[in-house]
């Protein structure tokens, strides 16, 4: 609801109010000169009095001078205009902790509230009872929600986001074909390093349906495989930007296998495709220029690497040398502490008495073979006639005890001989008789084991003959 006072140069009868002229005012009544003039509290009451008889009004305007909650009260003081005025503003801290936007500077916000005087300073300020955004800062206050949200999810994470070739050979450029965004970055490219090969998706940057072109258009730029996509376009208003804005293209954005480079409105342009971008440039011609080095920044980027690769390498060289030098000290005393070694075991073989007379050995061995001669010539008939007293001792004690061992033996054995002499077939033989045998040796005992014409070997008893046989005859036995 509009409102507006004015203040005359003339005392103003308010109704209610006594003793504001004079006419019934008590010239004693405290606080209040005899003439009848107002003392400063009883002037702030009645404006007071009539702030308060104002209806609860619903403001709007921009916000100014926010200068936060209060470190000791939590309340917020600041002020809220238009074009033509302003007007304090107090937020009581309950109020403040029901907001869910954050409260800044040039934020269109809608009031619903109702003024007072605060005494002490006799000031008219506007106490807020509710605060909605409204406006543009209402989408901006959406867009500051969206943005936090992702930021949750990591999308704006510096970690996740992919590292860009500083010198890009191929790019891709997602813009409006029909803008002079497309010709800014081909004569930036071309000025800069014309090296750079550019393609170009073209799609709409603004209005109804634009997100979903950018999208489609950011998938045939990364099906190109080029080194980076730059995403750009000119400036405008905060509402020419919401395209930039929209969930669906910052995700997009975020996904692109691509790295993807936003340069989009002008300086103090912020959109959520920057905030989660692989980098973000203030406009066009700054994006173009962060992926084409002009080419005496790549001269010098050259000449510091071939300073850098030289230091390095003379770094590493004298590093080798001391390293190689350190190996030649090793080397060296270790090869003189061998050859020391050697030296001393050399002297200590040719200080052998062997090597210094090589017969040595042979007069030693001699001389200790001649002396164990002597030895032994000495020490052996007294060993022998021990040995031979010994041997005799215990040959004297074998023979008397095989005596002894072999008397009852030798008794048996005569009895077994006389027996074996009694049927001893030699015996008979000594008596006349012979022994048989026929050609193959066997014993032949009768005369039918015979035919006239065999040849028998006979054993006698005092020698062996061989016989023909030519007559065979019946034993008397048969005949009977």
């Amino acid at each position: 609801m509009p409102w507006s006072w004015e203040v005359g140069p003339e005392p103003v009868a308010m109704p209610g109010v006594k003793n504001m002229v004079g006419e019934s005012a008590s010239e004693d009544a405290p606080g209040r000169d005899k003439d009848g003039t107002l003392s400063v509290s009883e002037a702030v009451n009645l404006v007071k009095g009539k702030v308060k008889s104002l209806p609860i009004l619903v403001v709007t305007g921009e916000v100014t001078g926010f200068r936060g909650p209060n470190a000791r009260s939590g309340h917020c003081y600041f002020q809220v205009k238009d074009d033509a005025a302003a007007m304090d503003v107090t937020m009581w801290k309950y109020v403040y902790q029901k907001l869910d936007f954050d409260l800044r500077d040039g934020l269109q916000v809608q009031m619903t509230g109702a003024f007072d005087v605060y005494d002490r300073r006799g000031s008219l300020s506007f106490n807020i009872k509710s605060m909605t955004v409204a406006g543009e800062g209402l989408l901006r206050q959406q867009v500051a929600e969206l943005a936090r949200r992702l930021e949750r999810e990591g999308l704006m994470d510096s970690a996740r986001k992919r590292p860009i070739p500083r010198f890009c050979e191929r790019v891709c450029v997602v813009t409006s074909l029909s803008g002079a965004v497309i010709d800014d970055v081909k004569r930036t490219l071309a000025r800069r390093n014309p090296l750079v090969e550019i393609q170009a998706a073209g799609c709409m940057v603004q209005g109804p349906g634009a997100p979903e072109q950018i999208i489609r258009a950011l998938q045939v730029a990364a099906a190109a495989k080029p080194d980076a996509i730059l995403l750009v376009r000119g400036g405008g208003s905060f509402e020419d930007l919401m395209t930039f804005n929209d969930e669906a293209l910052a995700r997009a954005v975020a996904a692109c296998p691509v790295p993807v480079i936003t340069g989009i409105g002008h300086e103090p342009d912020t959109c959520i495709c920057d905030m989660v971008a692989d980098r973000r440039c203030s406009t066009p011609t700054a994006a173009a220029e962060s992926v084409a080095p002009a080419f005496d920044e790549v001269e010098k980027v050259i000449i510091e690497r071939r300073e850098r690769m030289a230091r390095a390498m003379r770094g590493t060289l004298e590093a080798r040398e001391q390293w190689l030098d350190g190996c030649g000290q090793s080397a060296r005393r270790s090869l003189s502490y061998t050859v020391s070694q050697k030296v001393q075991y050399v002297e200590a073989l040719a200080a052998h008495q062997c090597l210094q007379d090589p017969l040595y050995l042979v007069h030693d061995r001699e001389g200790s073979l001649e002396l164990t001669a002597e030895r032994l010539h000495g020490a052996l008939p007294r060993l022998l006639t021990q040995r031979r007293s010994r041997l005799d001792d215990d040959g004297l004690l074998l023979r008397n005890a095989g005596t002894r061992l072999l008397r009852p033996y030798e008794h048996r054995l005569a009895q077994a001989a006389g027996t074996l002499e009694a049927l001893s077939p030699l015996k008979v033989l000594s008596r006349g008789y012979a022994l048989v045998r026929d050609e193959d040796g066997h014993v032949v005992s009768t005369a039918d084991a015979l035919a006239i014409g065999d040849e028998v070997d006979m054993l006698l008893g005092a020698g062996s003959a061989r016989a023909k046989i030519t007559e065979i005859g019946q034993s008397a036995e048969k005949g009977r």
